[in-house]
């Protein structure tokens, strides 16, 4: 105590008050002062200097309030302790007080009330300690809780609750809201089993997870799950077992997560890889029966070549000419074979136009039942507002008549088909794992069947060339894989539904088509119509132009003449009138015939413009799809295809034109005997056609390779070089470019069971030869003197 205080302040005996004042002074890690009954400070010691900052001199006589921040004393606080302290005695409190420089500190502070023996009080003795430490400490403890809880509380993909021992939910955090659907009223206190199907709650699922948890620490595993609409969902769910410092299972933490999409999305990725597996197994399969109909057309033209050889040594022997033409004809079944193999590999051309499939199934319907038979009953169901599809509608005919046929043998005891027609969106979800098949809007033609069924087995290699469930003898198992080549290059889409003993459901997806439906105009059977329209025919090849106007004037047309695009072009811009425009469609010189027909338009909007050519490969064919808007009539070409070409371009009735008598044609014109060069690795397919071209009156010289056709070079000059594209040492394109750099007039034919790209050999003119071909079409190709 210092000597500011009265001694009738204070009673205690002399001793008790040395004591006090030593401890007070001494302390220096405690604040004790004395205030006055009003608070005012009467004492400082060390401890309070230390902790606030004020000498003895600047703070006694001051009134204690100044310790406080000015919101503490603005509710009234520096009374509270007081009147509290005066009341009770004493009074213990935790606050933000202030140093003399401003800043805060948390202390702790006892404030004690002096009384003397009377009661009448005297003061006030207050000791505070520095706990801003401790503060900092509570502080964080608690920011930590509230940011723990801010987390789990904000978590939304995850559902984080609590359960008690016995598996009841005590807590509940916003994700659990939102993936099952409860809010925390309606299901603290309710049991987690009910979030499991009653199957798995049957079986002991959800005690199981508990009883693992508890016994090994941690459950994990993956499921279906309730919501609380009764809506399931898959989910990963984790129980982790929680004890106190003693070990004692005090509840479980269980975090659940929907992972309905993850699984949806690796499904959909095994899904995917299978669907690419198929697709690039079925692209293997399409290029290797390419390759294996490339081989056959030159096994054909080896067999082809001989009978044909055979049958002109046999003209008087009528058994002989007989079985050779049945032989002939199985040629032609190879061949045929040949193009089912093409088809599937999707290398036909095909003329795509907007079709109403309704009205090309209804023009079926007699073909349908009598392939079908009595025994099976046909039904058609076309769904209202119909759209047009874009496809080849012969070729689909063909794929229709194909799976009917196949229904009909699913069937043997008689039963149902039932052709359906709707519209389809094949959306986004659908399309994922499938990576050739754009999403959109097409038409869909379905053929259900009350048949056998497949098995999964059978149906998953049901596309597959030469595959059958049939007797053998009894079908080639190109049915359905020609179906789907040809599906394919539509831009279409396949698919085989079927349940052993139920039947199957083909489902073909066909391209939208927004345009109107193409009327297709019936011509078979019907007279040879011709006209008097005015024919502008523009062809290189002199002998072929002067049959083509024959032709043309024999049907009646008054018919004017080009060589190549630019005298075409000067034809056009004379100002006489033309009709129609008959083109090859590669020609010789700058313009070229698709670049002529675009002029020709321009000079005369009216005209129409048909193109021909030899190979389907070329300027007007792309993709396997003639370009938009091109008419064409392929080669070779008979009279009627002709005649009725012109009329459907030109959409009139024109005139009948009597058809040409019974009596022999003329003979044909003899092609000049040629120095030919045969290159062909083949050396029964070399034997034969060098004798056929003997036959003819050419001298024919043969060669197995490139390098021994170089060699040949030595041996005099030859007017024709005859070459196969695929040769063993050098392709042919590249032989006939040395061949050509020597001997600029030599002429080039191609001889292959390929298409030769007109894209591929642009340097110098040739010709094609498609295998197997007849012995008319090689002479007619010696006689022709034009090039590609």
């Amino acid at each position: 105590m210092t000597s500011a205080m009265r001694s009738s302040e204070i009673h205690d005996d002399g001793a008790l008050r040395d004591w006090a004042r030593i401890w007070i002074e001494s302390t220096a890690s405690l604040a004790a002062f004395c205030l006055s009954p009003e608070g005012v400070i009467r004492t400082w010691n060390p401890g309070g200097a230390a902790m606030y900052g004020y000498a003895a001199d600047e703070i006694i006589g001051r009134h204690y309030s100044i310790f406080f921040p000015d919101d503490a004393r603005e509710h009234g606080i520096v009374e509270t302790e007081l009147r509290e302290a005066r009341e009770h005695k004493s009074f213990e409190t935790e606050g933000w007080r202030k140093r003399k420089d401003g800043s805060v500190f948390w202390a702790s502070v006892l404030t004690t009330s002096l009384m003397d023996r009377d009661g009448t009080l005297l003061g006030f003795v207050k000791i505070a300690r520095d706990e801003s430490d401790k503060r900092k400490t509570h502080d964080a403890v608690i920011e930590s809780e509230r940011r723990f809880r801010l987390l789990v509380e904000g978590v939304t993909d995850y559902s984080i609750f609590m359960l008690s021992p016995e598996g009841l939910v005590t807590n509940w955090n916003n994700g659990a809201r939102r993936i099952k659907g409860y809010t925390a009223d309606e299901i603290i206190g309710a049991h987690f089993s009910r979030f499991y199907s009653p199957e798995d709650a049957a079986a002991g699922l959800p005690q199981r997870a508990l009883d693992t948890a508890a016994r090994e620490g941690r459950f994990e595993s993956e499921g279906w799950r309730l919501r609380r609409d009764g809506t399931r969902f898959w989910a990963h769910v984790i129980v982790d077992a929680i004890r106190d410092e003693t070990g004692t299972l005090i509840g479980f933490a269980k975090i659940t997560r929907d992972v309905t999409e993850r699984r949806e999305a690796d499904q959909l990725l095994e899904e995917t890889r299978a669907a690419l597996l198929q697709a690039q197994k079925m692209e293997a399969i399409g290029k290797l029966t390419g390759g294996v109909a490339h081989d056959f057309n030159n096994v054909l033209q080896v067999l082809r070549g001989n009978l044909e050889l055979l049958r002109s040594r046999c003209l008087h022997d009528n058994w002989s000419m007989d079985r050779l033409g049945s032989a002939i004809d199985a040629v032609e079944r190879g061949a045929k074979l040949a193009s089912q193999l093409l088809a599937f590999g999707r290398r036909q051309a095909l003329r795509p136009v907007s079709v109403n499939l309704a009205a090309m199934v209804r023009g079926m319907d007699d073909l349908l039942r009598r392939a079908l038979g009595e025994t099976i009953e046909v039904e058609t169901v076309v769904s209202g507002g119909l759209w047009n599809a874009f496809v080849d509608s012969h070729q689909l005919e063909n794929v229709l008549l194909n799976l009917a046929i196949n229904a009909r043998d699913a069937m043997p005891e008689g039963g149902k088909l039932t052709l359906e027609l709707a519209n389809a969106m094949l959306d986004d979800r659908y399309v994922r794992s499938l990576s050739d098949v754009p999403a959109g809007q097409y038409v869909m033609l379905g053929v259900t069947d009350t048949g056998i069924g497949m098995s999964p087995e059978i149906a998953e290699r049901a596309f597959d060339p030469f595959f059958t469930t049939k007797p053998e003898g009894e079908g080639t198992g190109l049915g359905l894989s020609m179906a789907y080549g040809f599906v394919k290059q539509s831009g279409g889409h396949i698919r085989i539904y079927s349940e052993v003993g139920h039947g199957t459901t083909v489902r073909v997806y066909l391209p939208r088509s927004s345009v109107e439906a193409h009327q297709p105009v019936a011509w078979r059977n019907a007279p040879v119509t011709g006209g008097t329209e005015t024919v502008l025919v523009v062809e290189d090849d002199q002998k072929v132009q002067a049959t083509v106007i024959e032709m043309l004037v024999d049907l009646g047309y008054s018919v004017l003449k080009a060589n190549n695009a630019d005298q075409a072009l000067v034809v056009l811009s004379s100002g006489v009138h033309v009709d129609l425009i008959f083109t090859d469609v590669v020609m010789p010189g700058s313009v070229k015939s698709p670049e002529m027909a675009r002029r020709a338009l321009e000079l005369q909007p009216h005209v129409r413009v048909l193109f021909t050519s030899g190979y389907t490969q070329n300027a007007i064919v792309h993709g396997g799809r003639l370009d938009p808007g091109v008419e064409l009539l392929s080669k070779p070409y008979s009279r009627e295809d002709l005649a009725f070409k012109i009329r459907q371009m030109l959409a009139s009735p024109g005139k009948a034109v009597a058809e040409p008598s019974d009596a022999p044609p003329p003979a044909p014109i003899q092609a000049a005997a040629k120095r030919v060069l045969v290159v062909e690795d083949d050396s029964a397919t070399r034997e034969a056609v060098s004798e056929l071209l003997m036959m003819l009156g050419h001298d024919a010289v043969g060669a197995a390779n490139a390098r021994a056709a170089l060699d040949a070079m030595t041996q005099g000059t030859f007017d024709v070089l005859l070459t196969d594209i695929n040769l063993p040492d050098m392709t042919g394109i590249d032989l006939a470019r040395r061949w050509i750099e020597r001997y600029p007039k030599v002429r080039v034919i191609f001889a292959s069971g390929d298409n030769v790209m007109q894209e591929d050999v642009r340097d110098f003119p040739w010709q094609a030869l498609r295998k197997p071909y007849t012995l008319e079409q090689l002479e007619q190709a010696l006689r022709e003197d034009g090039g590609t």
